[in-house]
């Protein structure tokens, strides 16, 4: 849960690294408790801002002590910080002179200001003030300030410290990218734009890189997956290297091969094919064997600890009762009871011993095996325990030859545990790179979620159309295209933001909109009888497409009897000349007796009347349709960690209307896209089995229209 936004200004006169860093730290320690956002916005006047629940906001000098609250560090100079604000941020020389003098002799016998093992908060605020301050490359060379210049040296060794510049610089050159995309949704721009793929990959050379793609097989991929995926690929190919696809096969419980086969045609629906496919599975044995070779080092333990109770010890830094096991007892309850899942060892899980009382939490001697007694779909009984996710993917990376794990943000706190593993294992380092998941408003990813809203009847499967899973979108009417396009605009920035659908929809319509052929819908059809129409009804073929020919043709009756909805009807004058489109202007006239006539004037000019019209003949040819249109599933744009989010599942989100197509319906097959006209674009998601079905249509949103047509169902 993001508790507070931090918004950094880059284009200020002063930029807030420490906020910067402080924040960064935050999410460290607490998970993703601050989200962080970059502008470059001169309008904007602040230099750093703090939001706390949309509620309240601390503006410039007050962000640094607010951030402060939400670390676990106990005390904090005020009266340092007080000083630091008004003298350090000055560029006169002669005024700096004195305090970074006095700074100096501080760490004169210190590694830190407050004589820690470790930089605290006022180091981040001291190092945040200099780096920002023009003057900072002269006062280094002095050699007056030999202490501070060690100390500031040393602050920027530290990552999270040294590569704040670099974060701020990659954020503020994809915010042009999305200000672009946004722009071309609403309208603003034609052209295109393409996000910024200029990231420094670490140790990445052309022709050795290799990257992967690893689903767990326990539903249907979503259009989160859909990027990590699609940026898996796109780095592999940019450095002419290899993409793996590997099933994370781990959890019996929740996998089917079901999901498996689906993620496959998902893939390669998206043109994504892997250099190999592989199965975690496949390498249990070996998994097994790390397992064995890290209790007999000391570096895992058997615990029997309960689920909460071992929640809350690794929540408050405890020690366990078991985690001073003997190696040989360790070995004989792992090899023994868990293996076969004994009574034993149905109350065990192996943990890695790594640090109780770590301020990163996931480093508090995390699980890394535990008993499940599920069939596998792949294994079957073999195995009766299964390791982790965080405990085999670093060990299947390294081994299966990844140089470079590509994965969300949301992982980034794991990522000290991942390395920890390669490390204690001895085994071959994998260079980690993490971007933002993408996320849409009103609008939930979690498997787990959608797995409920799937059981409890919410929608109907998987693929249903409100679904943000891959077949629930493409069912829905998104272009392969459309979907692969937004991903690469996006790029892999760790922006995270909420998206709006039109933004992606947007995209899908210029996909769609030059192929999709257009074709006439009539609801609550008005009968007009056209007094010089042909008796007998003629068929002729004009284009499908007015601007692409190569879409094709189609047959267009006409008759002396037509239907125009009521609705244009209604909105005529009692006589009045219109046009009706692909045949030319008619006369409509509303007689006294509730009858309406026209009397055709084709040598009219189209561009005097005022209305344009759909019209399709009276005859036996017309085709009966359903139409759908669907709103969101979740109502709040965003569900907060602390939100029950069931409490906004929106139940009533299909709407359903009636209506009289053209003949040229019966020739398509489902997932056939068109427009009809006035109305929108459609996908044809049934096609009629029996007498007395119709075609079912779905609409496709185009970025603007929500529930346009019909009543709820």
């Amino acid at each position: 849960m993001s508790l507070a936004t931090l918004t950094i200004n880059f284009k200020s006169p002063v930029v807030k690294y420490g906020d910067l860093v402080l924040a960064r730290l935050i999410n460290q320690i607490k998970s993703d408790s601050l989200s962080i956002v970059i502008v470059d916005d001169k309008a904007i006047k602040f230099q750093s801002e703090l939001k706390l629940n949309d509620e309240t906001t601390y503006l410039d000098n007050d962000v640094f002590v607010e951030l402060a609250k939400f670390t676990e560090q106990k005390e904090f100079d005020l009266d340092l910080y007080n000083v630091a604000n008004d003298k350090l941020t000055l560029k006169k020389f002669d005024v700096l002179n004195e305090e970074l003098l006095k700074i100096n002799n501080l760490l004169d016998l210190r590694t830190y200001i407050k004589d820690t093992a470790e930089f605290g908060l006022e180091d981040i605020f001291v190092w945040g003030i200099l780096r920002s301050n023009g003057l900072m490359g002269s006062i280094l060379k002095n050699k007056n300030y030999i202490n501070l210049t060690r100390w500031y040296n040393n602050m920027e060794l530290f990552p999270i410290v040294g590569e704040a510049h670099a974060f701020i610089q990659q954020e503020c050159k994809l915010l042009k990218t999305t200000q672009k995309l946004k722009n071309a949704a609403e309208g603003k721009k034609k052209e295109g734009h393409k996000a910024n793929f200029d990231i420094d990959l670490p140790g990445a050379k052309i022709g050795e890189v290799v990257t992967r793609f690893p689903p767990e097989p326990s539903g249907y991929l979503h259009i989160g997956h859909a990027k990590a995926a699609l940026l898996n690929q796109y780095f592999a190919n940019h450095f002419k290297g290899k993409l793996l696809i590997r099933f994370d096969d781990t959890n019996p419980s929740k996998e089917k091969e079901e999901y498996e086969q689906s993620i496959i045609e998902d893939l390669a629906l998206m043109e994504i094919k892997g250099d190999s496919l592989s199965y975690t599975s496949d390498h249990f044995d070996l998994i097994y064997d790390y397992a064995i070779k890290m209790i007999k080092e000391g570096k895992a333990y058997c615990d029997d600890t309960d689920v909460e109770t071992m929640r809350e010890e690794r929540g408050e830094g405890i020690k366990s009762r078991r985690r001073d096991r003997t190696v040989e007892e360790n070995l004989r309850i792992f090899t023994e009871e868990m293996k076969n899942a004994t009574e034993e060892g149905l109350k065990h899980c192996l943990r890695a011993k790594i640090d109780y009382e770590a301020l990163n939490k996931t480093l508090r001697d995390p699980v890394i095996y535990r008993c499940n007694l599920t069939p596998h779909h792949r294994t079957g009984t073999q195995w009766k325990m299964y390791p982790t996710y965080d405990f085999c993917c670093p060990i299947v990376d390294s081994i299966e030859g990844v140089t470079h794990a590509l994965r969300t943000t949301e992982y980034r706190d794991r990522n000290a545990q991942y390395d920890w593993m390669l490390e204690a294992m001895k085994l071959r380092k994998v260079h980690i790179y993490d971007f933002a998941r993408v996320n849409f408003v009103k609008t939930l990813l979690s498997k787990r979620k959608l797995q409920w809203m799937v059981d409890e009847n919410v929608v109907s499967n998987w693929d249903d159309p409100r679904f943000p899973t891959f077949k629930g979108v493409r069912r829905r009417g998104m272009s392969v295209k459309a979907l692969r396009d937004f991903v690469i605009s996006q790029g892999p920035s760790r922006n995270v933001i909420n998206l709006e659908w039109n933004v992606i929809w947007a995209l899908n319509k210029k996909v769609i909109d030059p192929i999709a052929p257009r074709n006439v819908c009539i609801q609550n059809p008005v009968v007009v009888e056209i007094e010089d129409g042909p008796t007998t009804p003629e068929i002729k073929q004009i284009a499908k497409h007015k601007k692409n020919p190569d879409v094709g043709l189609k047959d267009i009756v006409y008759s002396n009897k037509i239907i125009i909805e009521k609705d244009d009807i209604d909105a005529l004058d009692a006589s009045e000349e219109v046009t009706l489109m692909d045949w030319g202007n008619c006369i409509i006239t509303k007689n006294a007796d509730g009858s309406v006539t026209g009397k055709l004037n084709l040598e009219g000019d189209f561009k005097k009347t005022k209305f344009k019209l759909t019209w399709l003949a009276e005859t036996a040819d017309k085709t009966e349709v359903e139409l759908v249109d669907f709103d969101h599933l979740i109502t709040k744009d965003k569900i907060e960690e602390v939100d029950n989010w069931k409490d906004f599942i929106n139940y009533d989100t299909e709407f359903h209307s009636f209506g009289t197509a053209d003949l040229n319906i019966k020739n398509m097959k489902k997932g056939d896209i068109l427009q009809f006209e006035r109305k929108g674009y459609f996908i044809l998601d049934k096609v009629p089995e029996k007498a007395g079905d119709k075609f079912v249509f779905f609409t496709i949103p185009d970025g603007k229209q929500v529930n346009r047509y019909g009543t709820k169902k």
